[in-house]
């Protein structure tokens, strides 16, 4: 079953298992974002997180390039306004979905596409990605994150060469820096990004939401806020387990160990 916005800017596939597909369908312009797209990506993270038949997102882009940032003919419209609407910022609600997002990216990650790749739990890049950063070349503030998390997982000293001269990343690079977990050919993307998805449906849901949950939240934190932050969690877990949910351990187990693998727990 396919559905997509009004433009067919955005589009959404839902496959089986779980796995939500988004597609940023703007190809002719490199997949830079309106804002009306803006408003579209936003809504639509939002309402997969709340559809119990989705366990995972893959975030891609169509044609040359995953997303080349805002379109910039459309600049005023877009940083004025509602800017400050949580509910229509597509990162804000990248940032708040439970579901993980496998962010599979082909070609250019440019600016605020840059951006929306960093709100992705895990990425996956063709040999011929490149993560850039234009803020500082065309005077536009980073408002999406940019400016905090690349230096915390690329180093500042990089992170700052990279956002202050405007260099890319390419994809050698990005593995190496540990900005992405594979490189792949363009012609295996979405299959591994599949093959990581059918890898965490297969675990416990509820575990993988808050899995997600305490890693994101206590990357926050500085390590000892953050480890009391997962004891507090687990505290808070095992208090809430009843003998029902011992039983449907048990089950979990013996249907792994059988040819019929169980997906109640």
């Amino acid at each position: 079953m396919e559905k997509s916005s009004p433009e067919k800017l955005i589009l959404v596939t839902h496959e089986p298992g779980g796995v939500a597909c988004i597609i940023i369908n703007r190809p002719n312009s490199l997949n830079s974002l309106t804002k009306s797209m803006m408003t579209d990506l936003a809504r639509i993270f939002k309402s997969l997180d709340a559809d119990d038949s989705v366990r995972v997102i893959i975030l891609t882009g169509s044609g040359r390039s995953f997303c080349s940032g805002i379109d910039l003919t459309a600049a005023e419209d877009v940083f004025k306004g509602d800017f400050r609407d949580m509910e229509i910022d597509p990162v804000f609600q990248m940032e708040r979905c439970r579901k993980p997002i496998i962010g599979a990216i082909a070609g250019f990650a440019v600016t605020g596409g840059f951006e929306i790749s960093l709100a992705c739990d895990i990425l996956v890049a063709s040999k011929d990605a490149k993560f850039l950063d234009t803020h500082a070349r065309f005077g536009i503030f980073p408002s999406w994150g940019l400016s905090q998390k690349l230096s915390r997982i690329i180093g500042p000293s990089r992170a700052r060469e990279v956002s202050l001269t405007a260099t890319p990343i390419n994809a050698e690079q990005a593995e190496r820096w540990g900005l992405v977990n594979y490189v792949v050919d363009r012609s295996e993307l979405l299959n591994k990004a599949r093959q990581i998805a059918e890898a965490i449906i297969k675990n416990n849901q509820d575990l993988v939401l808050r899995y997600k949950a305490v890693i994101n939240d206590g990357f926050k934190h500085d390590l000892t806020r953050a480890l009391a932050l997962e004891k507090e969690r687990a505290h808070e877990y095992y208090d809430g387990m009843g003998k029902d949910y011992f039983k449907k351990m048990q089950e979990f187990i013996a249907g792994r160990n059988s040819s019929k693998p169980s997906s109640k727990l």
